[in-house]
Formats: structure tokens, sequence, C-alpha cells
């Protein structure tokens, strides 16, 4: 059996409480952000369907994440709260270059798939 390698991402939520999560190389940051116990979301289950696993990236790190798609900008500008360091937590895959990621969950989020 492979040996998986846990890195680590901290979530900030709206109140500024901080939490460090454990964070599998492959995984997607809303899978971690379930696994962790925040307070995510991510209604359409990474299909890229909805806003709600909308999460503002810490600037400093901001520049280390692939570019996103066209698709994911247009899904994100229909997030609220959206910031110049705004992604989604479904298309942002764990990488080892992404070991102690800082972000944050949005004030708010506006799930367009109850509308």
């Amino acid at each position: 059996m492979p040996k998986v390698t846990f890195l680590k991402i901290t979530f900030i939520d709206a109140n500024g409480h901080h939490k460090e999560v454990d964070a599998p190389l492959g995984q997607s940051l809303l899978e971690i952000a379930h696994a962790g116990n925040i307070d995510i979301e991510g209604a359409c289950e990474g299909a890229m369907a909805c806003s709600t696993c909308h999460l503002i990236v810490d600037e400093n790190w901001f520049g280390k994440l692939p570019e996103p798609s066209e698709d994911e900008e247009d899904m994100l500008d229909l997030a609220f709260g959206l910031t110049r360091w705004s992604r989604l937590g479904c298309q942002i895959e764990m990488t080892e270059a992404l070991d102690g990621l800082v972000v944050r969950l949005p004030p708010e989020i506006r799930n367009i798939l109850l509308e």
C-alpha cells in the first residue's frame, strides 16, 4: 500500500478562527475541508456547478496556485464576497508546493442550485 503524505492547510472561518487540518496530496481543498469538518458547503460536490466552495486564498499563497480555468472564473462571478484572491476549493488540488497553505472562508455564500 502506498504511503499517504499529509501536508497542512489552515482554514480561517468568517469569525477569524484558525483551524489547521491534514491535507493529503492529490485531494481538492473541498475534499480536505469536508474531511477536516470545515463549514464549507460544496453543494455540487465538486462538479463546478455552484460557487459554494468559494475560498479566499491568502495573497502570499495565491501565486503558487495553477491558473483558474475560464469555467472556474465564470462560476466565481456568481460568488458573494468575490476578491482578487478568490478560487473554488473544488478546483485546487493539494500539492507539496501548497504545504502550509492558508485560505479564508467568505463571510457568506450564494447557493445558485437552490434559486
